[in-house]
Formats: structure tokens, sequence, C-alpha cells
């Protein structure tokens, strides 16, 4: 179109439609306008779940959800895009999903009462998941030096008071992320997008196509 923003994704199937049990049937007739990539087109919400699944990172996502932030839902996105093996909500059960931009239907997200709760969750599992923290706490470690387990779960707090006294009371360690102007913290999605880069750095399988690129 000369004017007015461009569709997103893709318009109905031409020509003979393909075969396999991960094509939807309602998206090839009518399209698909779902913001994901081209490797998904015409795929089933199921099917595109189940191939994520093969191919999850082993770090996961935390966030405390005690004043209903806002940014929880641009933390789910992000963990979406950095394939996070869980995503888990910690307090309230209800929480903001715009920022999230659907994303949470491809995302595994799973809910706990407490951050105990979360600690004895990833600590029982079959391949232990250390639980660090995030707040600029006096001890914390350096996210830039520090030796990053593969096996974790990144914790944010709520927007404005960081983590709890709880989380803190519970978490293997914290870490912080070095600044260098005069605000005290940085938005909370914004170290959080850093944080699972920073994994991604480290282990994630850059070659090929594993790595979406646009």
């Amino acid at each position: 179109m000369p004017h007015g923003p461009a569709e997103v994704g893709v318009g109905p199937w031409e020509g003979e439609w393909p075969t396999g049990e991960q094509y939807d049937a309602g998206l090839l007739r009518g399209g698909d306008r779902r913001n994901v990539v081209d490797r998904y087109r015409y795929w089933s919400l199921e099917a595109i779940v189940a191939d994520l699944d093969t191919r999850r990172h082993s770090f996961h996502v935390a966030i405390e959800n005690w004043q209903h932030d806002f940014n929880i839902g641009t933390i789910v996105r992000t963990a979406n895009a950095f394939l996070a093996a869980e995503v888990h909500i910690v307090g309230n059960r209800r929480w903001n999903r715009r920022g999230a931009m659907v994303t949470d239907r491809y995302q595994h997200v799973r809910h706990h009462a407490d951050v105990a709760a979360l600690a004895s969750y990833l600590h029982g599992l079959e391949h232990p998941v250390r639980l660090l923290g995030i707040d600029n706490l006096p001890g914390s470690l350096h996210l830039e030096t520090m030796a990053m387990p593969e096996r974790v779960c990144f914790l944010f707090g709520q927007e404005g008071p960081g983590l709890s006294e709880q989380a803190r009371e519970v978490c293997d360690g914290t870490f912080s992320i070095a600044q260098f102007g005069s605000t005290r913290s940085i938005n909370a999605s914004a170290a959080a997008a850093i944080a699972m880069h920073s994994w991604v750095r480290l282990y994630a399988d850059l070659s090929g196509d594993a790595a979406w690129r646009g």
C-alpha cells in the first residue's frame, strides 16, 4: 500500500495447500497475521510450541508480582524471544499481559505462591537450577565479570522496591548491572533483557539457522 502501515504477516495461501500436521487450515484459508517468524507461518499454536520445546534454553526467568507491574508482560515477551525454559510468576496469579503481545501463548508460564516455593521447585528439578536475583545490593556479584551458571533462573523484583525481603533471603545469590549515569537503577524489563542476552552470548547456539536475525 502506498499509504498507511504495512500489513503484518501474510494473506491466504495461494495454490495447492502444503501437507503436514503443523499447518492450521484456518490460517491457510484466511491468512496468518500473527507476529511470528517466517518459519512458523501458517503453523498451529500447538505445533509452534512443540517445536520450540525441542530447542528451549536452560535458563529460567522469574518475576515477583505484588503490585501488578506493567513490566511483567514485557519481560515475558523478551523471555520468549530468547527462548527461556520457563517463566515463573511469583505472588499474585493474575498479571498484566498487555506488554506480552500474546507471546505468553508460546511460553511456558508457571505460578508460585511465594519465592520459597519457586526456590523449592527449581532446586528439586532433575537438573537443579540456581536462583539468582538482580538488584544493586551491597555484596551483589557483577554481571559483567561473574561466572554465570548455565542452569540459572533470573529473579526480578517489582519496579521501584526491587527484590522483596523474602526473595533476598531465599536467592542463591544476587548480581547487579554496571551503570555509569546519575540514576540509581534501570527499568526492570531492560535489566531482564540485559541478563538474558548475557546468557545467550555465553551458552546459546548462534550458528546456522538456530537464531532468527530477520
